[in-house]
């Protein structure tokens, strides 16, 4: 047996008012120079256009909401209470648009746009307020939104356009993404200061195979890179405590609670000593990643630039 359907055939509008709206915008625009100055002619004058194709698209409008929005008196014309009703929320469109298109004039302003620039917790406290201070000299106006994060979180963001540009560790090998290294920076074992081996400079990681770690939550950059020196070391950290930025771990280091893979104090912790690694190279890669195929605002590619031109002088190396 064959059923046939009952159902009504659906209008395009009904089915899709997105696209509806869509079509009707630039009717909209043209119906409120109209109704602006009362006058087809003069409309048609301002928008630069013939006056029968004006005409025409303001009787299209009419017969697509299936209303009169004009009563024409001669060669001017007159809103009726529907055209009333519509003009207040095209001209309240039609404003919320200029509002939008000033926002992304400025955001993109060569001397007062915005950067959203993201970096690891470790290079808030001196890195970042250096390049931050020199890119201002020659740049006072441009408007920075800062971001710290973990590094797969970071990424993420610059994916989907939150940010403009990262400075990470490690440095991301993805085709929808493009990295350059800046600089290197080396990793020292922070260890209480009672600890056995205190009293030496250096040591090979392996030697602390047994001892607790403290370290940040997986996710972060530093842990990836500590669990990577520990695997090359012929072991597989034991973590005691986890924290979220590096004067925390060092804390819990001075407390006598574990050991950690860290970058230099830039003022020495009491209770604290760092031993510097021979075995491996602990040391970790920072670089600067943007989105690939995403053309930058001209005060983007300004930043950009300055910071890849800091490349070997990010860190102060020891």
């Amino acid at each position: 047996m064959t059923h046939e359907s009952t159902s009504q055939p659906v209008r395009p509008a009904e089915l899709e008012p997105d696209a509806a709206v869509v079509r009707l915008a630039p009717q909209l625009a043209q119906f409120a120079a109209v109704a602006r100055l009362e006058h087809v002619t003069q409309a048609a004058q301002l928008l630069d256009m013939p006056q029968p194709t004006l005409s025409r698209a303001v009787a299209r409008l009419e017969a697509e909401l299936g209303v009169d929005l004009l009563a024409r008196q001669g060669r001017a014309v007159r809103l009726t209470r529907a055209g009333r009703l519509l003009l207040g929320s095209v001209e309240r469109a039609l404003a919320e648009l200029e509002r939008g298109a000033e926002a992304a004039r400025a955001e993109a302003d060569p001397t007062a746009g915005r950067v959203a620039f993201g970096f690891l917790h470790t290079m808030g406290t001196d890195a970042v307020p250096a390049l931050l201070r020199g890119f201002r000299a020659g740049h006072p106006g441009v408007r920075f939104q800062l971001a710290q994060d973990y590094v797969a979180a970071m990424l993420d963001r610059l994916r989907a356009g939150e940010l403009d540009l990262c400075l990470v560790s490690p440095i991301p090998d993805s085709p929808d993404l493009v990295a350059r290294q800046l600089d290197e920076q080396r990793l020292y074992l922070a260890v209480p200061a009672d600890h056995r081996l205190a009293g030496r400079r250096r040591i090979r990681l392996g030697e602390v195979a047994q001892d607790p770690f403290v370290a940040v939550e997986e996710g972060y950059g530093l842990r990836m890179i500590t669990d990577g020196f520990c695997a090359e070391a012929g072991f597989s950290p034991r973590i005691a405590f986890e924290g979220e930025e590096a004067e925390t771990l060092r804390g819990l280091v001075a407390a006598g609670l574990g050991v950690a893979l860290l970058p230099p104090a830039l003022v020495p912790r009491p209770g604290v000593v760092e031993l510097e690694v021979t075995a491996p190279r602990t040391r970790r890669a920072i670089g600067l990643a943007w989105a690939a195929g995403r053309p930058p605002t001209p005060p983007v590619a300004a930043f950009r630039d300055f910071v890849l031109s800091r490349r070997g002088r990010l860190l102060d190396h020891d």
